[in-house]
């Protein structure tokens, strides 16, 4: 068994059309694929020294015929294709309803005037948009008329946006607790409310600030997580892996502030002696290129954990177990600014051995199964291990 198990989500590096893509518009698709054909290929030689490159054809990353970690691909269970539902379901949360989104229309005018009325603030907006983009727009007339900045995006979130000096962090997370309040009606069932705080004082000086808050809803069941901190193990989330879950089943948490930060946090955690889960998100693949339909700086940023990846290494023991996977793809070649419902992968590493073949994996629910087993803690009701394929190869 093992002591510590390291498990790092790519925030949306999907690897490929999955059976039911077709029904999301997604057939097609394939992020890491249609990355390095865009970018021009992609150099990540440890990343395909795990095998990465016998999931799918990436240029620049080659087949493994002797991986160092098992490796498979995992189609989602779920209804959706958003971070939550990922999420959720790979520490066994099967979603049938998806949450709403309101990309193409925007809230609805019931919602904003309930908004409007219980926080006592008019609100602009109310579109699609990125959160960088929209305050170069709506940014200096919220500091000179204090109205919120109500915006969404390709996910099922509500995010607003506040100046930090001229309408105040506190307010701005009371705003928020309100709409968390209000969208807990089924009509308007986003999965997260987002405050996005801000500084600066004209369009080209405005930035966003770390005192970004999430307000989401509960896992739906009892998850791999909370059986974990039940037992009595670490359960410890580095970027929004808290927020994700509303904090259930976390008992000690640390934000990040890019991927690269995300890592550097994974590496001392590693270096420290824990008995039981760290949870990694790295968002940026999501936030930063795939929404943004960047696939250069989506390739620099996977070259970029590829090396954050190789410098934690070291940093393992041989009863350590590291596994890396993905909650949905955001191909940047693909049509929209969307998610794509695509197979993920699942890499799992253990020092010392040869990896090999797991097979595609029919839920993410797998890799919470596995870590449930390897702590002997109750099992969820979907998802089956492979822990033992690990251990007794």
């Amino acid at each position: 068994m093992f002591q510590r198990v390291f498990c790092i989500v790519m925030d949306s590096v999907g690897c490929g059309t999955a059976p039911l893509s077709h029904l999301y518009g997604d057939d097609g698709a394939n992020t890491i694929r249609h990355i390095s054909t865009a970018a021009g290929g992609l150099f990540l030689p440890t990343l395909e020294s795990f095998g990465y490159g016998n999931l799918t054809d990436i240029i620049g990353v080659e087949k493994n015929t002797h991986p160092l970690a098992f490796y498979a691909k995992a189609d989602e269970l779920s209804t959706g294709k958003d971070t939550m539902t990922g999420h959720w379901e790979m520490m066994g949360v099967h979603t049938t309803k998806p949450f709403k989104t309101f990309t193409d229309t925007g809230f609805p005018q019931e919602l904003i005037r309930l908004l409007e009325e219980k926080t006592g603030h008019k609100i602009i907006g109310n579109v699609a948009a990125s959160g960088t983009e929209i305050l170069k727009e709506l940014g200096e007339e919220h500091i000179k008329t204090k109205a919120m900045i109500v915006y969404t995006s390709a996910d099922s979130v509500l995010q607003i946006a506040a100046h930090e000096k001229y309408f105040g962090l506190e307010e701005l997370y009371r705003c928020c607790s309100i709409a968390r309040e209000l969208c807990l009606k089924e009509e308007y069932r986003v999965g997260r409310i987002i405050a996005r705080p801000f500084i600066g004082e004209t369009k080209d000086t405005f930035q966003r600030t770390p005192n970004r808050h999430d307000y989401a809803l509960s896992p739906t069941t009892t998850t791999t997580l909370d059986e974990l901190k039940k037992a009595s193990y670490d359960v410890i989330s580095i970027g929004k892996i808290k927020d994700i879950f509303n904090g259930c089943g976390i008992t000690e948490a640390y934000k990040s502030v890019s991927n690269h930060d995300g890592m550097r946090i994974l590496t001392e955690v590693a270096q420290k002696d824990f008995h039981g889960l760290c949870f990694v998100n790295l968002v940026d693949f999501d936030a930063l290129y795939g929404h943004r339909r960047d696939p250069f700086g989506y390739k620099a940023s996977l070259e970029e954990f590829d090396r954050d990846l190789s410098a934690l290494l070291p940093f393992l023991n041989e009863n350590d177990l590291l596994i890396i996977t993905a909650d949905h793809g955001n191909d940047p070649t693909w049509k929209g600014t969307d998610h794509t419902r695509e197979y993920v992968p699942i890499l799992a590493y253990v020092k010392n051995k040869t990896g090999k073949d797991l097979k595609t994996r029919k839920s993410f629910a797998d890799i919470g199964q596995t870590i449930a087993q390897n702590f002997q803690v109750p099992s969820q009701k979907i998802g089956t291990s492979f822990l033992e394929e690990l251990l007794y190869e």
